[in-house]
């Protein structure tokens, strides 16, 4: 079970003061039981980076705790990780750092993730927290050998570190010691047997010293702080079925709506033949599918005269019909036949057309009625699956046929 400290919310309304008070106790009880030493930022060594932090908590809307318990992880009732997180969350500059330290025998379990997703990690921390995008995927990538401090001794720490193009002056990159422009490192390395992995932007590992966290409630607290400072960025947030939208013109809500949905399916499935681990591409995520949701919903009550419940799952048979189709097929994004395809499913959707592709869509609710599990391969009738499946795929390819000889 992993807990991130930075997203929970509860099943029913509740005073966000019962809420916290809720949230650090169960934090406290959960770090009591943790059988190994956890790591933290326990100085910065450099004057320069310390002058910075302590310039940014003076500011007038800084956070007043530096440092924050940001998410942990148990298996089998057994703590299995603690990352924290100290220095100025409210800045893409910094100076801020991650440290997750893993229980003794951690990396003989399921594989750590890779320094390159570490780096990920926290540009959608920034992301998710400040609204600003750094782009998705590697930028200029070095990996260079520093040293951390570590209880007063010199550890060397192989490191990757990623910086935008746009951060980097002139053509060349030049070797020596990290800059602090664009650049998000993340190193890891082992301490008294266990694994620490640290993340840091705007200031360079020599500049940090770890240290063995014997107090956490600052932490416990400073989460709570944060948690209040992210409610209140986002409190005038307004629900967006409460909003007031655009009006649809004709059929466009649902073309966008299917169109996202197709980008966001087609980039994970990129990342997944990449060998990458899968990670929706930022300029999809946030709000703009949901409003996209949202749109299509209201149109598809107003000119099919359905209820919401039924508007929804008839959305969501559309989207699911050409994202599936996208994934199984070589035409269905950015040919002629996959345009119209859309257009043809969008109207069947929306009017019950009499469209040339009839069969594929008939085939297509047969296949997506098939309940919960309707899109498994294994397990109780799976073969049956496979079969609509291979009946639904048959009915475009007849469809296809038809058109080309017209």
């Amino acid at each position: 079970m992993r807990r991130d400290m930075m997203r929970e919310s509860g099943s029913r309304p509740q005073d966000p003061d019962d809420r916290y008070a809720g949230q650090e106790a169960f934090s406290r009880r959960t770090i009591a039981e943790a059988d190994f030493p956890v790591f933290g930022v326990g100085r910065f060594a450099c004057p320069v980076t310390a002058d910075r932090l302590l310039r940014a908590r003076a500011a007038e809307d800084a956070p007043l705790h530096s440092e924050a318990l940001a998410a942990f992880e148990s298996c089998d009732g057994e703590l299995s990780w603690v990352e924290v997180r100290s220095g100025d969350w409210t800045s893409a500059d910094g100076p801020y750092l991650s440290v997750r330290t893993y229980r003794p025998g951690a990396e003989h379990g399921d594989p750590l993730p890779e320094l390159e997703d570490v780096v990920e990690d926290e540009r959608d921390r920034l992301y998710e927290q400040l609204g600003i995008d750094e782009g998705d995927g590697p930028g200029v990538v070095r990996a260079l050998r520093e040293w951390i401090t570590v209880e007063g001794e010199p550890r060397a720490l192989q490191i990757h570190e990623d910086r935008r193009p746009e951060a980097v002056p002139g053509a060349g990159l030049a070797a020596g010691p990290l800059l602090d422009a664009g650049a998000v490192w993340a190193g890891r390395l082992r301490v008294d047997g266990l694994t620490v992995t640290v993340c840091g932007r705007g200031v360079p590992p020599g500049a940090v010293e770890l240290a063995r966290i014997e107090d956490f409630e600052r932490y416990i607290l400073g989460r709570t702080e944060l948690m209040r400072r992210l409610a209140a960025r986002r409190g005038q947030d307004v629900p967006v079925e409460e909003r007031e939208l655009a009006p649809a013109v004709g059929l466009e809500a649902h073309r966008e709506l299917i169109e996202h949905n197709i980008a966001e399916s087609m980039a994970i499935d990129a990342q997944v033949r990449a060998r990458r681990t899968p990670r929706l591409p930022r300029r999809l995520r946030g709000e703009v599918g949901a409003v996209r949701w949202e749109a299509a919903v209201r149109q598809q009550m107003r000119l099919a005269s359905e209820t919401r419940e039924e508007a929804a799952e008839a959305v969501a048979a559309m989207v699911n019909h050409l994202t599936r189709l996208a994934r199984n097929t070589d035409w269905a994004v950015g040919t002629p036949d996959g345009r119209d395809a859309v257009e043809e499913v969008v109207r069947y959707t929306v009017f019950a057309s009499e469209v040339p592709s009839l069969p594929a869509q008939r085939a297509w609710e047969q296949l997506w009625q098939g309940g919960p599990d309707r899109t498994a391969e294994d397990g109780p009738g799976g073969a049956a699956r496979r079969l609509a499946e291979q009946v639904w795929l048959s009915a475009w390819e007849q469809w296809r046929l038809e058109r080309s000889i017209r």
